[in-house]
């Protein structure tokens, strides 16, 4: 059995986290590398960091910000927003990326999918995509892009096909619908990509409470999920800790990584 992963996602706006509702009605979180350093000790077995206003200003991404959470952290820290080619890519892994996440980019010009696998090694490629149910594909879902903003037409499903074909190595599917709704992952969305792609698969948006995490790993093929709300969001009543979920899975029989126990994480 696969160990399936916890991942925080951080939406950075001017070196701070963010959190939103269908990408609207951004709330302030906190510094970045301090709620990086929080997780880290708290230990998240990953961590997304989207600069998510990089594509719509036509900007590159913060890279400064980059630097010091990457400085905070010591496990493998994926990150997107505003790369436009190569440079950008190499940038952001010497700045201490492990993985690059592409999105509105990856939509303009596809082939940068397949430079950045050849450059880095597909393991490297994240094919980020906001996904919303709008009816009109054939899928159902259609692909948004600059920060959920802009509608492409194109259907999802086939989207992330190709994505794969071109050489992503791992794929993170988000719904506008459920993101920040604490509703739950959208399933039906996860199975159809389940169908459509060989390579591990990241569900984002919707994640409010564990029986959540049990939802997606038990009834999809997911490999991932994105539990941001869950761990900071000022809009929950009540938050839970990175080891409250994984015993949580644990007692329902998910394989989940374990908490070591290490006290000197992320010392200053």
């Amino acid at each position: 059995m696969l160990t399936k992963r916890l991942i925080a996602c951080f939406d950075i706006i001017k070196g701070r986290v963010t959190k939103a509702v269908q990408f609207q009605d951004n709330i302030d979180v906190a510094l970045a590398e301090e709620l990086a350093c929080a997780m880290y000790k708290a230990h998240i077995d990953e961590l997304i960091f989207y600069d998510i206003t990089a594509s719509s200003e036509k900007r590159s991404i913060d890279i400064e910000t980059v630097k010091k959470v990457a400085s905070h952290v010591f496990i493998p820290f994926t990150v997107g927003g505003g790369i436009k080619d190569l440079n950008d890519m190499y940038e952001v892994l010497k700045a201490g990326a492990e993985k690059i996440s592409i999105d509105s980019m990856a939509v303009r010009n596809p082939h940068i999918i397949t430079d950045g696998s050849k450059a880095f090694g597909s393991q490297c490629i994240v094919l980020s995509t906001q996904v919303k149910k709008t009816g009109t594909t054939p899928s159902g879902y259609e692909v948004f892009i600059d920060g959920a903003r802009v509608a492409t037409g194109m259907d999802a499903v086939e989207w992330i096909k190709r994505g794969q074909d071109l050489g992503a190595g791992e794929i993170c599917l988000n719904s506008i619908d459920r993101d920040g709704t604490l509703s739950g992952y959208d399933l039906e969305l996860m199975k159809l990509a389940d169908n459509a792609v060989s390579v591990p698969l990241i569900a984002s948006g919707g994640a409010g409470k564990p029986e959540h995490l049990k939802e997606v790993f038990e009834n999809t093929e997911t490999h991932a999920a994105i539990i941001s709300s869950m761990l900071y969001s000022p809009r929950l009543e009540k938050n839970y800790s990175v080891s409250e979920l994984k015993e949580y899975l644990r007692q329902n029989n998910i394989s989940i990584r374990p908490v070591c126990g290490e006290e000197s994480r992320c010392q200053n």
